[in-house]
């Protein structure tokens, strides 16, 4: 059957359309534009960075870093020869802010009483050295901020007091203290830490009268700061006032309850008044605050072995000052006061050879009590100088005809005599010494 088909017939053909340039174009851009971005972004040098990216170290602000500081502080951890401590806090903060003068300043603060905490002269000749540099860099960026000229006052008012400081540096030292803190009050009359400091370098000026004034005022302005209750309670201890200074000392710690030099201040009060089980306990609180926080420090065991030795109890006195030698068993200083205490309980024998690590210095095998290597102390202050003339005594006493140590203590008594022939109290010990050996030198030997 015939059907009639409707509908288009089909073609074969291909149909050719026109290509769109403008689009095209377009398109090429892009993707240009992207290989560009790419290129950018995987380049080291490139100027985008990835999205998304975390960021390779914390960012962390001036506030954050200065609070960690403090924490180590407030948990009596300035110093830790061995572990991060408040002044490594500071030293990181100014890393990375080297103009914060505040910062820094506060850094010179914790170096100058950090200095209390060391136990020999040298240690803390350093520290305040340290300190000065640290100051003047913060005076320097900040000339007109009284906390820091207050704090500048500080640092040289402590350093004037320091043994083995020449007259000319002292008086230089002082000096600038005065200068210091008067423009820190002129700047800011109702700065409590001018006030202090400024009562601080009164007082080592002899002038006890206007220290007292100024220091009971920088309290009544400042009673949360434990500077000033410390300088308050330093001011009435010269004035013989020790109660009052110990309830002041008390104030500060409980302001700062794990600063160990408060405590062992307040233990030096109570040995000077004879109160030796009661400065027992302080020296033993500045230990129990080193043990909690993993610091070994030999100054509170020195302390106790010495107020055993004033109360008589020689065998644990020297039993303390082998303690803090074995803790740090290359001072010298140490071996010094460890002769002291066995030459205060006449054990003339066990005094000579730890009293010779300390002015002559010792072999490791020469060392009866630390078995290390012991350098010599310099003779340039008053308290090395009190070794010499403790050694050279015990040179004399031990002397014999038959075992005559006198050549060796007149040597040492002749360099007392060139570092301190105007010093009447070691000069007499000078002549008891020479009226022993100069009959046994003499002598012919048998």
């Amino acid at each position: 059957m015939n059907r009639k088909l409707t509908g288009k017939r089909p073609t074969f053909s291909t149909n050719k359309t026109t290509i769109n340039y403008t689009f095209v174009m377009i398109l090429v851009a892009l993707i240009g534009v992207g290989l560009w971005f790419a290129s950018q972004v995987h380049d080291p040098e490139g100027r985008f960075e990835p999205l998304f990216l975390p960021t390779p170290t914390a960012t962390r602000t001036v506030d954050s870093l200065v609070l960690e500081g403090e924490a180590y502080f407030e948990a009596g951890k300035i110093y830790d020869p061995e572990g991060k401590d408040a002044i490594d806090a500071y030293y990181d903060v100014l890393e990375r802010h080297p103009d914060n003068a505040q910062v820094r300043a506060e850094l010179a603060r914790l170096l100058v009483y950090s200095s209390a905490l060391l136990s020999t002269t040298e240690e803390r000749t350093e520290r305040l050295s340290l300190a000065r540099q640290e100051i003047q860099q913060a005076s320097d960026l900040a000339p007109s901020d009284s906390t820091v000229q207050a704090i500048k006052a500080l640092v040289l008012d402590w350093s004037s007091t320091s043994t083995a400081a020449s007259q000319a540096e002292k008086q230089d030292w002082i000096n600038q203290a005065e200068q210091a803190a008067n423009l820190a009050i002129t700047l800011d009359p109702n700065n409590s830490l001018a006030l202090a400091f400024y009562a601080e370098v009164l007082l080592d000026q002899n002038q006890k009268a206007q220290a007292e004034e100024h220091a009971r005022l920088a309290v009544q302005q400042g009673p949360e700061l434990m500077d000033t209750h410390r300088v308050y309670g330093t001011v009435l201890e010269s004035l013989g006032e020790y109660v009052y200074a110990i309830e002041e000392f008390e104030k500060a710690t409980e302001i700062n309850p794990n600063l160990t030099f408060l405590y062992i201040r307040i233990g030096v009060i109570y040995r000077a008044l004879k109160v030796y089980d009661v400065a027992l306990d302080y020296f033993a609180k500045a230990i129990t605050i080193n043990k909690s926080n993993g610091v070994e420090d030999a100054l509170p065991y020195i302390a106790i072995a010495k107020t055993y030795s004033r109360d008589g109890e020689f065998f644990i006195a020297a039993v303390n000052g082998e303690k803090a030698i074995a803790i740090n068993p290359t001072n010298a200083d140490t071996y010094g006061q460890l002769g002291d205490i066995y030459v205060r309980a006449r054990n003339y024998e066990g005094a000579l050879p730890v009293l010779k690590c300390a002015v002559v210095g010792c072999t490791a095998e020469e060392n009866e009590v630390g078995g290390v290597a012991v350098q010599a102390l310099e003779l340039t202050n008053f308290d090395v100088a009190y070794y010499y003339a403790r050694y050279g005594s015990v040179l004399a006493a031990l002397s014999r005809p038959e075992e005559n140590y006198c050549q060796e203590a007149l040597e040492v008594m002749a360099e007392l005599k060139t570092a301190y022939g105007d010093d009447i109290t070691l000069m007499s010990i000078v002549a008891d010494n020479e009226a022993i050996c100069y009959p046994l030198e003499a002598t012919p030997s048998p």
